[in-house]
């Protein structure tokens, strides 16, 4: 308990004040958005928080609207310029600041990902939803979309039974680094990360 509330008060530490400061460039991405990409400005989408309990997940839009006619149809033809842009540099995040103060998020802890992605994890990978799921975590400052699922997913699980406001720390301190480089950004031949392809998962072992 005592560990939770900690980490609850870092997070509003960091969420309150980086969402106050980030206002005005929020207001100048989303008219950049409006302008570029049309509307809506931010992209919505109902992700798994802690337990599975599913919240809704809020971004700036970064990609074209599906258009079959316009062969817009996958993420390497909807990707647009200032997508990359607002992906590389983590612009496209600030909104989630939102989400860390409503308490559906945190700072730190496993991405949130597709509800889809729950039937397809094992006993032990279905341990990232013991936790509020973070901006960043463990897996992003290890590789972000460019290493494997299994890694990504495993390096969730180890964040869990790890977790501390250290530990919390030396993550955020390794996401600054790894924003200001570029790192990760996105999984080799892909624009962004592939979609988790596995069967259904026998829950009972691991």
């Amino acid at each position: 308990m005592r560990r939770r509330l900690l980490k609850r008060a870092l997070d509003l530490l960091v969420a309150v004040p980086l969402l106050v400061l980030s206002l005005p460039v929020q207001a100048v991405v989303a008219l950049v958005v409006r302008r570029r990409l049309g509307s809506p400005v931010l992209f919505r989408q109902e992700r798994p928080g802690r337990d599975g309990r599913p919240f809704t997940l809020v971004k700036f839009r970064t990609m074209l609207h599906v258009n079959p006619e316009l062969g817009l149809v996958d993420d390497a033809n909807r990707m647009t310029d200032l997508g990359r842009f607002l992906r590389a540099t983590s612009l496209d995040e600030l909104p989630t600041l939102w989400n860390v103060v409503r308490g559906d998020m945190s700072i730190v802890g496993p991405r949130p990902l597709l509800m889809s992605y729950l039937p397809l994890y094992t006993a032990i990978e279905l341990r990232r939803h013991d936790v509020r799921p973070g901006i960043t975590g463990l897996a992003q400052v290890s590789g972000r979309n460019a290493i494997a699922w299994d890694d990504r997913l495993r390096l969730d699980v180890e964040y869990v039974e790890a977790q501390s406001l250290w530990l919390d720390l030396w993550i955020i301190g390794r996401t600054i680094g790894s924003v200001v480089g570029r790192q990760g950004i996105s999984a080799p031949e892909h624009v962004t990360m592939p979609l988790l392809d596995r069967p259904l998962r026998d829950r009972t072992t691991s």
